[in-house]
């Protein structure tokens, strides 16, 4: 009925059987963009919010998000990772954030890569919305994969 992974000849969802699948090295890259004030992003520069250390707050709240990927979205697998890393980039209105998902194993790590991105601004909005309210998230997509059947992938420029 369809070409989608995650629909079966009945048009009903379950999840993709992966067990007669190789186990391949996997890594995906992800990224996001929060614009802000130039007061907000000071602040954080400086680390002197009320709430404290909002870039650590957010690497560790997008390595824990990534890590229970599963939990949130429908159908993903359960998987162990071997890396996440989530880093931060200074821009002139806002922060760049870029995730990576790694691991040996049977699926793709595109959703937890993203996950980590979209967690990590959400937890920097979260500890900076008592100075602006209106900051805006924005860009959040797969920069690039490696591993499995498809193998390489990558988008074709950056946005934020």
């Amino acid at each position: 009925m369809s070409k989608l992974t995650h629909i079966d000849g009945k048009g009903a969802a379950h999840m993709v059987d992966i067990s007669a699948k190789e186990n391949s090295v996997r890594e995906a890259k992800a990224e996001g963009y929060i614009g802000m004030g130039p007061d907000v992003l000071e602040a954080i520069k400086a680390n002197s919010m009320k709430k404290g250390d909002v870039l650590a707050t957010a690497r560790i709240a997008g390595i824990m998000a990534a890590k229970k990927t599963s939990d949130m979205i429908p159908l993903c697998h359960p998987l162990a990772l071997s890396k996440v890393a989530v880093d931060f980039e200074f821009r002139d209105d806002g922060i760049r954030v870029q995730s990576t998902a790694r691991l040996t194993g049977k699926t793709g790590v595109e959703m937890e890569a993203l996950t980590a991105v979209s967690i990590a601004l959400l937890t920097i909005y979260d500890m900076s919305k008592a100075m602006q309210k209106d900051m805006v998230i924005r860009d959040i997509r797969l920069l690039s994969k490696t591993g499995g059947k498809s193998g390489h992938w990558t988008a074709a420029e950056s946005l934020a």
